[in-house]
């Protein structure tokens, strides 16, 4: 991972003695639970994801939003109910992601949450495809205390990038890389860290010493590679990159292909992370993309009781007994990327 120092001292520069306690009870908890195979949880979150929303205005291929083949509801996350839960979790919390899926600009109130989360000093970051970095939009995004910004830029040509972003402009990323940089430097403004994120996939690959420069050009903070989680991997995919160090899967004697990491009987997000839908289910983590695992809902119950509840734990258990018998786990690589 590549070390930025002002984005770290940026985080650092959010923990206070409460979040510090908070973390050094989590990582106890999870490394005694990982030796005792028994799940314990002395701690709250040290981060959290909020879906913004599900809507997306592309489709790409290996999304669900894109695809409009999820089985929950589609809808936009209430304003007040991420207060709510802010002012429940928000002293422990250190960071928050705007993301889980779709596209956060679509939600009208979406900055106002992040201004509302940046007031009580927790890092944030989001995830766009770009295409709403307008000016007014960009002005707003560096008004809000935004910390992270991560810029989906999957192709340096219209024809590459649109084989993945299908719907999508490339000249509309780019425009709007443009005005956030610029409305960075008019408001004399340290954030947000702004990333250009590249999903290497067979057909872009080729782009990748582009994508760098062009990022140099824009004058982005960073440039980040990303591999691709396929769906239906194991007969092969043209999605999958011919450049080894950029895919999770690795073709067998077979012909049949299989994920490169070992199944550890034990995961780090389990117990310092989960995810929140726009409406109120809590889930494990960002593989369950269309929200089979439940383990609460928040407009029911609060979330110190769903994450000290029995469904968590029942969760954890069987997650350090056989995690390969969970199926979110099975194409699983804790989010492997590969830093430029």
């Amino acid at each position: 991972m590549p070390f930025n120092l002002k984005d770290s001292l940026n985080y650092a520069s959010k923990m206070t003695p409460r979040r510090i306690w908070n973390m050094s009870k989590v990582i106890s908890s999870y490394y005694y639970s990982m030796y005792t195979k028994k799940p314990v949880q002395w701690g709250l979150p040290i981060s959290l994801s909020f879906e913004p929303t599900t809507s997306c205005n592309l489709r790409c291929p290996e999304c669900p939003s894109g695809l409009r083949s999820f089985t929950r509801p589609t809808g936009m996350l209430n304003k007040n109910f991420f207060r709510d839960t802010m002012d429940e979790v928000g002293k422990d919390l250190t960071y928050l992601i705007f993301y889980f899926q779709g596209e956060p600009y679509l939600n009208p109130d979406f900055l106002d949450m992040v201004k509302y989360a940046h007031d009580k000093k927790i890092y944030t970051a989001t995830s766009t495809n770009a295409h709403y970095l307008n000016d007014a939009n960009a002005k707003r995004t560096i008004e809000s205390g935004l910390d992270r910004l991560i810029i989906s830029i999957d192709g340096t040509t219209q024809e590459v990038y649109e084989q993945y972003r299908v719907g999508g402009k490339l000249e509309k990323v780019i425009e709007g890389t443009k005005n956030i940089i610029r409305w960075k430097k008019e408001l004399k403004s340290n954030t947000p860290n702004i990333i250009f994120q590249f999903l290497v996939v067979k057909p872009n690959e080729h782009q990748i010493e582009d994508v760098k420069k062009l990022g140099e050009e824009l004058g982005v903070d960073e440039v980040r590679f990303k591999t691709a989680q396929i769906y239906d991997y194991e007969n092969g995919s043209n999605l999958i990159p011919t450049l080894d160090n950029y895919s999770r899967y690795k073709k067998n004697e077979d012909g049949k292909y299989s994920i490169k990491n070992k199944m550890l009987n034990h995961c780090w997000k389990l117990w310092h992370s989960c995810v929140i839908t726009w409406d109120g289910a809590v889930v494990p983590c960002c593989f369950d993309k269309d929200a089979t695992h439940q383990l609460g809902d928040l407009k029911q119950n609060t979330f110190k009781e769903l994450w000290q509840g029995g469904k968590y734990q029942n969760f954890r258990s069987a997650l350090l007994k056989s995690r390969s018998e969970i199926d979110i786990c099975k194409n699983c690589t804790e989010g492997t990327k590969v830093w430029a």
